[in-house]
């Protein structure tokens, strides 16, 4: 018995198997997670080491190498990039994909934990996060007030807010921008100290002696104990300014120190008067910011941001929901004057986006019901495939739930187009029950008969589907993560739509479904049509069989149909992705290298007033700007953001408000500053149009050599806007030459020298202090006066051995030279990347072909060429995916040729892709779109929707062919009588994808895409079906048999035997 039989047969047991279903899909819909895109983020580590002063040459070779030898090592590593800035050195290893983030964080911290020893004493421990170290903010949280300075809205963030927001799931780290912390500033005056002969190393060891808390043990009396503690007194400024340093300078001192009569504090027990140099003689001491040279301001007012940072693989939607329920939290409890708002919030695109996708599969469904309803003509058979589609999908997420996938913007596109193709099983089925009830069956009778003569057709077109999405299961690398959760809703859709269709559908027909004779005044309209159409259809394929000109002609339209696709194939532009309005726009501004914060500062300020027109004019929300920029910049680069408003409410796209910027951008001299819509894969923080060429090789100046002619054509390209090399030596770098011999004469060590500097020009941490419960950090530099020349370096004192002092410019010579600021590296080798953004008509592949073609110019050896960003996205998905094509269609022929027990009707039934695929590029053309992603995709599925209708036709003719009809009779009558079912099923098809074309909003540019080639595609390749697969099949049927005639053979013989007095004993012999 095949299931249809059952389910007629027991009404209730279909009715349970649905409705279980339904319970059980419905329960894991609730669990599932809901986020933009598919979990295909890779892990990334990075590794952060501070150095505060060192040059990047030394952050180089004394911190980035040996981290970078010992994490070489690990299992898994895909990449290690690493940059060198003055200070700051990170490392960001990115791991393969199935690598767990957690174990390979901890892998990391293993490795490093083996270097640190080696690591110079100044050195901050390296920090280890689970995020890529240049990874963009997500959540940009505004604090402002109008009763606290910065300083103290700064520390009131970090003591009570910080903490609290990083403990939110999903968030690496909180940083805050703009940032003013607390710090006891001693601004040291060169000359004061000189006179009273001390040096740098004095008013250290003073402070660490002196400014300590130390246990000192515990008293036991009998009743009590106590602990003892030596307090610290220095809390205050002018603590600090009453610190003793010395007796050294003071005039009595001297003459016994000359006279050799003993140590300061022996004079004074000989009662000679003597006078102790405090820190107030030789610094001016205040509480003041350690780093004042920080911006940020949102909407125009000065205030800090607090910047959310996701951890790498985790979940945008769930962060932002637990940042605004923190924030709903934190707002009773803020001080007067305190007010805490969201700035710019990147998740707001993605939640918008799913929110359109609901919609969308609501009027898929509405649409589809209104198409049966219209060809099937009554209410009742309607309504069979409108109750099967909605149970289908909620059945996906059965599927869904267990393999951890989640709600995205893919599987719910996957959704929306198995709309389409889920009703199609239920439309044959009910279709073929309806055509034997108005023939005057009975309801029970027409239903078990009427499914068991479609059980093969549908599950035929249901493999057909699975093994177009098999393929897609087993892409590699990064694409393929993404479309696995696309494939398997689809095929899940698709599976339990064909189990519906044979057991719920026959069991609802068999209760609901009348015969149609004195159907509504639709129905009757419907039927006449559609019998006008079979017989002029009938008539048109009566003509066209057995003429040699129809075949030929055929055989010509498909070469033409190919070659018109293959010509569009080539013609279209081919990218990662559409472009995407994600609802704001960013603005990189780099200065001149070595560019000081106040030059920088100044060009930002600039920039508001254009941020601000367009809140003005309503069409952005709200815009921040912050220097230096995101994620740790030096002070010639600064970031500023535009959140536009929402999309239904501004009629421009983001990309062209980024442009129309660009344009106002153009006569701003000073710095290069370039607006741009962020992208929607984003791996690295590249955008979507931008390009990234990494040269590497053993010497920065070889590297730089060797890409100059790259640059220089790039820049002649007009595709291209801004080509720019990371690597400047243009940053200005002060040497300083110690002579070996005078210092040796002198008894000057190179040690004392350069923490005299560093302490002077540098900002050395001595001690700290205590305010409020919380430790601040001491600070000891000279006053910004006194190093603003070469000058001032040489005018500083040293001491030598025996306790004199010397000018510096005795024992060092100075000269000026050009560095980069940066030195990047990439797998170990030192690299130089080539940076472009992209004019609007040029593409990725565009942009690497042409950049490909000239390193080839170049001399060979010494360089190796890769690349980064989208780039190396595009290059790892666009093989895949065609890979993916071609293995769709041999699965298809193979499974077809299985069912059909023959070489030849698949063969035929194939015929229908390059006209399904030519439809769906077409499409793409006219709407003036790409080959991307989702349009492979699309024609993907094309290969299965475009299949479906020739096993209609072909399956029906071999039945009638084994009922004893000649090949002519059976293909006109199969033709004709298939003639509605699959009409109806392309145009389900085709209205089912047709809310993805129309419907605007977040989102819409995927789903515009994928949509438009279904919808042609589906279109176009049925109308040609029609015709191209009867010709053909006319033409090859008779050399083929039908699936069941070596069955009959067997089955005639046996018969014969039978009459014969039965099976004969073959004698032993």
């Amino acid at each position: 018995m095949m299931l249809s039989d059952v389910s007629v047969r027991r009404p209730v047991f279909a009715a349970v198997a649905a409705i279980v279903l339904c319970v059980i899909g419905a329960a894991a819909f609730f669990f599932l997670p809901v986020r933009e895109l598919p979990d295909v983020d890779p892990p990334v580590v990075s590794v952060n080491t501070t150095y505060a002063g060192a040059s990047a040459e030394v952050i180089e070779s004394r911190i980035t190498e040996p981290v970078e030898q010992q994490i070489a090592g690990i299992q898994g590593v895909e990449r290690i990039t690493s940059t060198s800035r003055d200070g700051r050195s990170s490392v960001n290893i990115e791991f393969a994909l199935d690598r767990n983030i957690d174990d390979a964080a901890n892998d990391v911290r293993d490795r490093v934990s083996r270097v640190v020893g080696n690591l110079p004493d100044q050195a901050d421990p390296p920090e280890v996060a689970k995020a890529d170290s240049d990874s963009q903010p997500i959540i940009i949280v505004f604090l402002r007030s109008t009763s606290m300075d910065r300083l103290q809205l700064t520390d009131y963030a970090d003591r009570y807010l910080v903490d609290r927001m990083a403990t939110v799931p999903g968030v690496a780290q909180v940083n805050i921008f703009g940032e003013q912390r607390y710090s006891m500033r001693i601004w040291l005056d060169s000359a004061a100290m000189a006179a009273r002969g001390l040096t740098v190393n004095d008013v250290e060891t003073a402070l660490t002696n002196q400014n300590v808390e130390l246990p000192a043990g515990s008293l036991e009396s009998t009743d009590k104990d106590y602990t003892v503690r030596v307090a610290r007194t220095y809390a205050r400024p002018d603590d600090f300014r009453q610190l003793p340093i010395g007796t050294r300078g003071s005039a009595s001192t001297s003459a016994t120190v000359a006279t050799g009569t003993g140590s300061g504090s022996a004079a004074i027990i000989q009662g000679q008067p003597t006078y102790v140099t405090r820190l107030g003689d030789i610094a001016r001491v205040e509480e003041a910011p350690e780093e004042n040279r920080r911006l940020f301001r949102g909407n125009g007012m000065d205030q800090i941001g607090l910047a959310v940072t996701r951890q790498a693989q985790s979940n945008d939607l769930a962060i932002s929901d637990g940042v605004h329920q923190m924030i709903d939290e934190i707002r009773p409890s803020l001080p007067p004057g305190v007010t805490i708002e969201v700035g710019s919030d990147n998740s707001v695109f993605t939640s918008h986006a799913i929110d359109e996708v609901w919609i969308t599969i609501g009027i898929s469904m509405a649409l589809v019901a209104l198409v049966n309803f219209i060809f099937l003509g009554s209410l009742r058979a309607a309504l069979i495939p409108s109750i099967v589609a909605p149970i289908c999908l909620l059945a996906t997420f059965i599927v869904l739930a267990p393999l951890g996938f989640s709600l995205n913007l893919l599987t719910l596109l996957a959704l929306v187009l198995a709309i389409g193709l889920v009703v199609d099983d239920a439309i044959v089925v009910v279709e073929n029950i309806q055509r034997r009830l108005d023939h005057g069956e009975p309801p029970l009778v027409a239903a078990e008969r009427g499914a068991r003569q479609v059980f093969f057709a549908v599950v035929a077109t249901t493999i057909v589907l699975l093994s177009v999405f098999a393929p897609l299961l087993f892409l590699p690398g990064y694409v393929g993560r993404l479309f696995v959760e696309l494939a398997a809703a689809i095929a899940a859709a698709v599976a339990f739509s064909a189990f519906l269709a044979l057991s719920l559908s026959p069991m609802l027909a068999s209760k609901i479904l009348k015969p149609a004779q004195g159907g509504g005044w639709v129905a009757r309209k419907v039927d006449w049509g559609m019998d006008r159409l079979k017989s002029s259809y009938a008539r048109s394929l009566d003509m066209l069989l057995g003429r040699r000109i129809a075949v030929v002609g055929v055989g010509a339209l498909i070469l033409l149909v190919a070659a018109g696709a293959g010509g569009i194939f080539m013609l279209l532009p081919n990218e990662l992705v559409p472009d995407e309005d994600r609802g704001r726009v960013t603005v990189r501004v780099a200065g001149p290298e070595g560019a000081g914060f106040d030059y920088t500062r100044k060009i930002m300020l600039g920039l508001e007033p254009l941020l601000a027109e367009y809140k003005a004019s309503g069409e952005a929300d709200s815009y921040l700007v912050s220097a230096p920029g995101f994620g740790g910049g030096s002070f010639n680069s600064g970031n500023a953001v535009l959140t536009l408003s929402d999309w239904s409410e501004r009629d421009r796209t983001a990309a062209e408000i980024a442009q129309e910027l660009n344009g106002k951008l153009r006569n701003q001299t000073g710095a290069q500053v370039n607006a741009s819509t962020p992208g929607a894969f984003q791996r690295g923080g590249g955008n979507s149009n931008s390009i990234e060429l990494i040269a590497t090789g053993t010497d920065y100046q070889q590297i730089y050599n060797w890409l100059q002619p790259v640059l220089a054509a790039a820049q002649a390209n007009p595709g291209f806007s801004r080509p720019r090399l990371n690597y400047e030596p243009n940053s200005p770098r002060l040497l300083v030459d110690v002579d070996p011999q005078k210092a040796a004469a002198l008894g000057v060590s190179a040690q004392s020298i350069g923490r005299t500097l560093e302490t002077m020009f540098g900002s050395r941490r001595a001690t700290t202090y205590i305010k409020g419960g919380q430790e601040y950090d001491v600070i000891l530099q000279t006053d910004r006066d006194n190093r603003r020349e070469v000058a001032d370096l040489e005018a500083l004192y040293v001491a030598t051995g025996g306790g004199q002092l010397v000018p510096l410019s005795a024992v060092v010579t100075t000269k000026t030279s050009g560095d980069t600021p940066d030195r990047r590296r990439l797998d170990r080798q030192r690299s130089i990347s080539l940076q472009a953004d992209l004019n609007p008509g040029t593409t990725i592949d565009d942009a690497v072909q042409f950049l490909r073609a000239e390193a080839a110019k170049q001399p060979q050896g010494g360089v190796v060429v890769q690349w980064g960003g989208a780039a190396r996205d595009q290059q790892e998905a666009g093989g895949a995916v065609i890979a993916a094509f071609g293995l769709a269609l041999l699965l298809v022929f193979l499974v077809l040729a299985a069912q059909f027990e023959s070489w030849i009707t698949p063969a035929v039934i194939m015929l229908t892709v390059p006209l399904a695929a030519a439809g769906g590029l077409f499409g793409l053309l006219m709407a003036g779109s790409s080959l991307n992603i989702y349009s492979q995709i699309g024609l993907i599925i094309l290969i299965g929707v475009a299949a479906k209708n020739g096993i209609l036709i072909v399956e029906f003719a071999n039945q009638l062919r084994d009922q004893g009809r000649s090949i002519r009779e059976a293909i006109i009558e199969s033709s004709s009588l298939r003639l509605r079912p699959i009409i109806m099923t392309s145009i389900a098809t085709a209205f089912g994808a047709l809310p993805l074309v129309l419907w605007q909003g977040a989102g819409a540019g995927s789903r515009q895409t994928i949509g438009v080639v279904i919808f042609t595609g589906a279109i176009f390749a049925t109308v040609l079906t029609l015709f191209v697969v009867p010709v053909i099949y006319g033409v090859l049927a008779r050399f083929t048999k039908s699936p069941e005639w070596t069955a009959r053979r067997i089955e005639a013989w046996e018969a014969q035997e039978m009459r014969d007095g039965g099976e004969k004993p073959i004698p032993e012999g």
